[in-house]
């Protein structure tokens, strides 16, 4: 299931046969099932959803909900049941397109277009109760157009197309206090539209389409101010290459959605360094994360299998199928879960709940999959199974499908451990299509006294050394059968860090004439090496995970999640090595031990 294997490979159990070789008890969610549950539809597009509790309160320019075959009035706003779909006897009106929510505590916040909400003056931003409807005393009159709402730090952020609130200056960003409901000092400035914000305890994220934040030229689409004062935050640094049309944030960094030349869907660190990159045939519009899932939407058909796409966004290197909807793991594979909804605008928004392990999105389509689910559709969770996994992600993480520069690839975990290509006699980067997205290729064997070389090298840190932690490696391999005839040893280096001198080295290698693998581990004295090889040949050109793991006093290989052999080791080997680590072999010199196969979903985990 090589397909499967690409989109989830670091979030399942690695059980091998009947001996589980991960430890701990972290609770692993699967995505929300592709299948909608029961809901209204709407006659008209719907632009604005949010959770509060079992209640989903959605805002747009609609007039009826439809519930079966009956219509029941509401105006440009409306609820429902999170549990059952439900449509909910909670109607205030407004009289022109509703365009944000938020909410916090006992109030729904709306943004649009409208001057009257209920049939009273509220001019572009009002506040609701939740289970009542009745507008609070909160009012403001905004110049300008608000497009985008959040809560937190006890405000609420408002951002858009903005000259001025009560005759107070604001360039396309303001805030309200909370509890009183009054104008905040808060007043950071774009010199653009304002489409999209996401708040932490730390931040307030901004994305749109303008070019200076606080009149900094640097802050590109995508900038980060502090939630208090509105000063610029000048350690993020994000430059998406167009407009920004919806944010998320969690703990990780923060997650755009973006237009341009098809779409993108972008990961970033919290210093703004680019994390994975997934491309689409259209505009991504919507971005949401629930359980380390990041929930995409926009007006995409395809999901392109590498980061590449031409004129009108057509994926140059292949695509698979995403209608409007699509579904990414934390370290950037395009997961499986392709509800597959219709129309052209597609998808404008999505929200999600945590405690209830859902998601909802809205828009202008009328079906998703073969389900009418008229602009609005929501999809149940999955209850959470705890799996003997590692509590932590990796702490270098490849899977080839987004890269930065030609012959440099991000790093999915997040820590910034980037891969750039080292080449000599003629070798080069060449990638194939494997699963969802693409894997990258090495040399062909050669025998030539200047055969082509390919190694990616990410630089040398201490952040990649175990010492004598626990060590986990691994990749996911196709290599070919050796040519007939071929005899003897052909030591081929797949993955490694340091070598087996001081320093120490961990390493999975294979032999390309009897095709088995192997790993390595030397201790940082450079005084005794220890390797553990699998009892089953790999080199049937089909593709194979192969990982390697030392617990305490084990080593152990495994392929295709079935364990091959055991070794021991001291207890207190040690690896700390100063050398950079390598993928496709140790260098580009004469004996490099080049791999001469192809590798996807490489990855390390220490502790």
């Amino acid at each position: 299931m090589p397909y499967i294997r690409k989109a989830v490979r670091r979030s399942l159990t690695v059980v091998l046969g009947a001996v589980v070789i991960a430890t701990g008890g972290a609770a692993i969610a699967e995505v929300v099932t592709g299948e909608p549950v029961t809901s209204p539809s709407f006659n008209g597009p719907v632009y604005a959803v949010a959770y509060r509790g079992s209640t989903v309160y959605v805002g747009g320019n609609f007039t009826s909900a439809v519930v079966g075959s009956k219509s029941f009035p509401r105006t440009r706003l409306a609820a429902l049941d999170a549990r059952t779909g439900a449509l909910l006897d909670w109607k205030p009106s407004a009289d022109a397109n509703v365009r944000a929510l938020a909410v916090a505590g006992d109030v729904v916040y709306a943004a649009g277009d409208f001057d009257t909400v209920n049939g009273t003056a509220r001019d572009a931003v009002a506040g609701l109760g939740a289970t009542t409807g009745q507008l609070t005393a909160m009012r403001h009159t905004v110049l300008g157009q608000p497009n985008a709402l959040v809560t937190g730090n006890g405000r609420l952020y408002v951002g858009g197309r903005i000259t001025a609130v009560d005759g107070a200056p604001r360039t396309n960003l303001a805030a309200f206090t909370l509890s009183t409901g009054a104008l905040d000092a808060w007043a950071p400035t774009t010199d653009d539209v304002v489409n999209a914000m996401a708040v932490t305890a730390r931040r307030v994220y901004v994305g749109g389409r303008f070019h200076r934040t606080n009149n900094v030229g640097s802050t590109l689409r995508l900038s980060a101010v502090d939630p208090v004062t509105g000063a610029l935050d000048t350690t993020f640094s994000a430059k998406p290459v167009s407009q920004v049309f919806a944010l998320a944030a969690d703990p990780s960094g923060v997650y755009a959605a973006l237009g341009g030349q098809g779409g993108r869907a972008v990961a970033y660190a919290p210093n703004g360094a680019t994390r994975w990159t997934r491309v689409f045939d259209g505009d991504a519009q919507a971005i949401a994360t629930l359980d380390g899932t990041v929930y995409v939407g926009g007006h995409f058909d395809k999901a392109c299998t590498t980061t590449n796409n031409g004129a009108k966004g057509v994926c140059t290197d292949g695509s698979v199928p995403r209608g409007k909807l699509a579904a990414i793991d934390a370290q950037g594979n395009l997961l499986p879960w392709a509800p597959q909804a219709n129309g052209v605008a597609g998808t404008r928004q999505i929200a999600t709940s945590p405690s209830l392990g859902s998601i909802s999105a809205v828009g202008d389509f009328t079906t998703v999959g073969a389900t009418s689910r008229k602009r609005y559709v929501a999809f149940a969770g999955v209850t959470p199974r705890a799996e003997s996994a590692p509590a932590g992600g990796p702490v270098a993480s490849y899977n080839f499908d987004s890269t930065i520069a030609d012959g440099t690839f991000d790093d999915g975990s997040g820590h910034g451990h980037l891969l750039r290509a080292v080449t000599r006699n003629g070798g080069k980067v060449a990638m194939e299509p494997h699963g969802s997205g693409q894997a990258i290729t090495f040399p062909p064997r050669c025998s030539e006294p200047s055969c082509p070389r390919l190694v990616l090298q990410a630089e040398a840190t201490d952040d990649l050394n175990p010492q004598a932690q626990p060590l986990r490696y691994g990749a996911s391999v196709r290599l070919a059968s050796p040519p007939a005839g071929a005899t003897g040893q052909d030591g081929q280096n797949i993955l490694q860090k340091g070598y087996a001198a001081a320093g120490g080295q961990y390493k999975l290698q294979v032999d390309g004439v009897s095709g088995k693998p192997s790993c390595v581990l030397t201790d940082r004295t450079g005084e005794g090496s220890y390797i553990v090889r699998s009892r089953t040949s790999i080199a049937d050109d089909e593709w194979h995970t192969v990982e390697c793991r030392r617990t305490g006093p084990t080593l152990a290989i495994a392929v295709d999640d079935q364990v091959q052999a055991t070794a021991a080791v001291p207890a207190a080997l040690s690896i700390d090595s100063e050398q950079p680590f390598s993928l496709g072999g140790k260098g580009v010199g004469t004996n490099n031990d080049q791999f001469h196969g192809a590798l996807d979903d490489a990855w390390i985990h220490i502790g």
